[in-house]
């Protein structure tokens, strides 16, 4: 049987179980976790149908990244920015070669 007297050290082991767990949630990152994709959530313009599905969907894309992964996205990153150059490059070059080019109706008559 509890008595009264007993209750505020009920109280401080509740409390002291509850403050280690925080730390622990806190230490491993969840929290943080937790914490953007919240604030993600809430600044998304369009709230979707489901908050839960958007928190599933986003809490699973928040794992831990294989090194490999990032190193992957990097170097994607630096081949569309390589490509974007030579696109440009080219339609630089094609109208540079227009301008000594005939134009295609002038060949053909020839």
């Amino acid at each position: 049987m509890v008595c009264f007297s007993d209750l505020p050290k009920l109280r401080k082991a509740a409390d002291s179980k509850r403050e280690q767990f925080r730390r622990y949630l806190e230490k491993s990152g969840v929290l943080d976790t937790l914490t953007k994709v919240l604030v993600a959530l809430y600044e998304e313009p369009e709230k979707p149908n489901s908050a839960l599905d958007f928190l599933k969907h986003h809490l699973g894309a928040a794992t831990p990244e294989n090194p490999e992964i990032e190193l992957l996205r990097l170097e994607l990153a630096e081949m569309k920015e390589k490509y974007e150059a030579i696109v440009e490059e080219n339609k630089k070059l094609k109208a540079k070669l227009a301008q000594y080019e005939p134009p295609q109706e002038e060949k053909r008559a020839e």
